[in-house]
């Protein structure tokens, strides 16, 4: 029977401090994998399957593994640019959960670091920024791609993990199969275009998150002190970093953005995006990580318009039409995805959402979801509401659901 997350914690946090070869570390990725995978197994009647040491072999090594580690594909971004995902090959994969489950073990996230930490959300970074006259947001460029080899090795040196003096090839084979050597266009101070091999962390392993908080922690430090230097607050969200003050210590030179492009610089690789930099007072419309936090924590406006017009849709039309005009506005936005999802789900997602940031007792959403309640009692509608929009293009059906928003 599969162990509870608990268990497999505690038997992480017993033997890793033990553990001095390539077989031991094998040996306690098994463990893992056994014990989450038990239940799956025992459904199929089959023994759980051993990872064997020339898998562990093949994998950390790119040279022998090559273009089998990862898949790659786009995702389209908000910018319109698409984002590359490496998605790593079954085995590689498996392997990486289990290094996934040992690093949550081990390491201890900061309060900063709000994104993929057990237990945290997107609102809780959001938190800290409500109710301030100054709301300051960075991007950190390219943030997977420069957090590299020797800087994953590097923090597994140091504690918790203490890979170092006998254990330090098990640093290197967790970086290895960590990371991912990838080609990457240059500018070099002549102005010339050249290609680089950079051995970095792959956006889409499962590894990748993780790494990018414990690399961050020192980051997370100095910047925080910074922040309370200047009694700021500090929050870090992947590669979004937001201050929020009191006072404008914000402006072009001050003491304060000059301390911080010095701290961001010192780290090995990182740079601020200028392109997405931005200062909200608090008569303009505050955002962090995607919420409002003028007043308190809060999806947009757009987000909840977006929920009332697919519900207005669905209740004029019937889920027939709707789920059609979804499809043709979701291939027309996100012309790269295959699959299109049932517009219901879609609602129930964005309704799970919002509950979470904005709580079970809000007016708004409590209203969208017994409209939502009382559509999902009766999705196929009549005949005849269905024949009355036959004649109906989708260009006329949207200006009218449009209007009537």
């Amino acid at each position: 029977m599969k162990k509870n997350k608990s268990d497999i914690q505690q038997h992480i946090c017993r033997v890793f401090p033990n553990i001095k070869t390539q077989e031991e570390l094998l040996q306690l990725i098994n463990d893992i994998h056994q014990q989450l995978n038990a239940d799956y197994y025992a459904r199929k009647n089959q023994p759980v399957p051993l990872i064997k040491i020339k898998t562990l072999t093949y994998y950390k090594d790119p040279k022998l593994s090559g273009v089998r580690r990862y898949r790659k594909f786009t995702i389209p971004k908000k910018s319109g640019k698409d984002r590359q995902i490496l998605a790593p090959a079954k085995g590689l994969k498996l392997i990486q959960q289990c290094l996934n489950e040992i690093f949550q073990a081990l390491y201890e996230p900061n309060e900063y670091a709000c994104g993929f930490v057990p237990k945290r959300n997107v609102s809780d970074g959001a938190k800290k920024h409500t109710n301030q006259p100054y709301v300051y947001n960075i991007d950190l460029k390219d943030f997977f791609d420069t957090i590299v080899f020797r800087r994953v090795k590097a923090v597994l040196a140091l504690p918790p993990f203490n890979l170092k003096e006998d254990r330090e090839p098990l640093s290197y084979i967790i970086a290895s199969l960590c990371c991912h050597p990838r080609q990457f266009k240059i500018i070099d101070l002549d102005g010339n275009e050249k290609e680089e091999t950079r051995v970095c962390l792959p956006q889409g392993a499962p590894t990748s998150p993780i790494l990018t908080n414990i690399v961050c922690r020192s980051l997370d430090r100095h910047l925080a002190g910074l922040a309370r230097r200047f009694n700021a607050q500090y929050s870090r969200y992947a590669d979004d970093i937001t201050f929020s003050c009191h006072y404008n210590i914000f402006k072009n030179d001050s003491g304060f953005i000059k301390e911080m492009q010095r701290i961001i610089e010192d780290e090995q690789n990182l740079t601020i995006n200028t392109a997405k930099t931005r200062l909200k007072t608090y008569s303009q419309r505050q955002e962090v990580t995607g919420l409002i936090v003028n007043d308190k924590v809060n999806v947009t406006k757009q987000y909840v318009k977006q929920i009332r017009q697919w519900l207005y849709y669905w209740e004029r039309y019937g889920i027939e039409r709707a789920q059609q005009y979804f499809e043709s506005n979701y291939v027309a936005s996100s012309k790269k995805k295959t699959t299109i999802p049932d517009i219901d789900n879609v609602i129930a997602g964005k309704l799970d959402y919002m509950r979470m940031i904005v709580g079970e007792s809000n007016p708004a959403y409590k209203k969208l979801k017994e409209r939502y309640n009382e559509l999902c009692g009766c999705k196929r509608e009549s005949p005849n509401r269905i024949e009355s929009v036959q004649s109906d293009d989708i260009g006329s059906i949207l200006d009218e659901l449009l209007n009537s928003i």
